[in-house]
């Protein structure tokens, strides 16, 4: 076989010419089969579509390949056949043009707009897909126009490809799935970032993009998530998987998903927990969602009355890596009211040997598992914190909520506005 071609990009050939060695048109190329599992994918057969209908010519018999004409040996190729969909085939035109890749350095989902496609061992393979401008105007027909255009304001269209052998679908054999870049580093992923990703991929596809990541990592970007995307994403996962999910979470971020879930689903995942965070999540969820209560995390570093400086240093290192927010420390009385807190800076300003109740700050801001975000955002700004202790109505502590908490709340509220 004499196939002429070094490297070639597939919207320089599809919609052209496919002739016999007569010079007879056979039909135009619509797609290329592609054979998954290599470095660099071969392409098993051409897609042409003639006046019969689709055929399909093995790649065998093709001996010339141009971005001018493709033809293939002989007069009537004896591989020609009338071509039937087979589900377990990917069509490079259909299912890879246009699909979506998790940038993992960029953190973002970018679009493929070209392949290059060359030869190896006398072999048509997949060698990049190009996600940049550059090949978006290759493939309308106006990458010369504007390779001008960038000359006359100095400027360059840079290429932007990225090697085949750094893209691999998302499940095995897969034809309309998105495609996904190194895997492995999804955790390294912010889940504000991950959170982007997953609202843009198709729904059928999350279910495995989540399973590259770790427990606490998707119970962060969960939680990330539009509150209708939240369901969605639940809905993916088998109940067991989803309850060890929000295991995994804060107390008071796992609150806000369940509300968001159908009673039944609800219900459904909080039977599944451990006792210990069931507990403490329903206690979270009998308030009232725009309240404090509603808010609040109940995770908070308490130290007791009678510690030094030294041992309460001592605890929180060892406990920082459990409780989310170590800015303050509260100290309670054994009926669990607020006699004072310790912020952070200040107990490593101490000397270790004096007590923390002598160190500690006794005229407390608080705030009411009632109070609305207006007057917890108030405490929050006068007084400048990060964190305000909330309230019960026998004034005993039972959580915090921080400025995150309350700037989640109205954040969405200045997005429509701007919009």
């Amino acid at each position: 076989m004499n196939t002429e071609y070094s490297e070639i990009y597939l919207s320089a050939v599809i919609g052209r010419s496919v002739i016999n060695s007569r010079g007879e048109e056979l039909g135009i190329l619509r797609d290329l089969i592609m054979v998954p599992g290599e470095v660099f994918p071969e392409v098993s057969h051409i897609v042409i579509k003639g006046r019969m209908g689709k055929m399909l010519l093995p790649w065998s018999e093709v001996s010339l390949f141009t971005h001018v004409v493709i033809s293939a040996a002989g007069i009537a190729p004896p591989g020609l056949r009338a071509y039937e969909y087979r589900e377990a085939e990917i069509l490079v035109r259909r299912d890879l043009l246009d699909k979506q890749i998790v940038d993992v350095d960029g953190a973002k989902v970018v679009r493929v707009n070209d392949i290059k496609l060359g030869k190896l061992h006398d072999k048509l393979c997949i060698f990049s897909v190009d996600i940049g401008f550059r090949g978006l105007l290759r493939r309308l027909g106006y990458e010369r126009f504007g390779d001008s255009v960038a000359r006359l304001i100095k400027k360059n269209i840079p290429n932007t490809e990225i090697s085949w052998e750094y893209v691999q679908p998302l499940e095995p054999h897969s034809s309309k799935l998105a495609l996904n870049i190194a895997r492995n580093q999804m955790n390294e992923i912010h889940p504000a970032d991950l959170a982007d990703i997953i609202e843009q991929i198709p729904i059928k596809s999350i279910k495995t993009v989540l399973e590259n990541i770790d427990p606490e990592t998707t119970g962060d970007t969960i939680y990330e998530l539009e509150p209708e995307m939240r369901s969605v994403v639940i809905g993916q996962m088998d109940a067991e998987h989803a309850s060890d999910i929000l295991e995994e979470m804060s107390p008071d971020d796992a609150a806000d998903v369940l509300a968001d879930l159908s009673e039944e689903t609800a219900q459904q995942l909080l039977g599944l927990m451990d006792d210990e965070e069931k507990e403490e999540i329903e206690e979270l969820l009998v308030h009232e969602e725009d309240t404090a209560g509603g808010f609040m995390t109940s995770e908070f570093l308490t130290l007791p009355l009678n510690h030094t400086v030294g041992a309460a240093i001592a605890d929180v290192r060892r406990l920082a890596g459990e409780i989310e927010n170590v800015n303050y420390a509260y100290l309670l009385d054994d009926a669990e009211h607020l006699e004072g807190v310790l912020s952070l800076q200040d107990l490593l300003a101490s000397k270790d040997d004096e007590l923390v109740v002598d160190v500690m700050e006794d005229n407390i801001r608080s705030v009411n598992v009632g109070d609305d975000p207006e007057e917890i955002l108030e405490t929050l700004t006068r007084y400048d914190l990060t964190a305000v202790p909330v309230l019960d109505e026998d004034q005993r502590m039972v959580g915090i909520v921080t400025v995150d908490d309350v700037l989640a709340h109205y954040l969405p509220r200045l997005v429509k506005k701007r919009g």
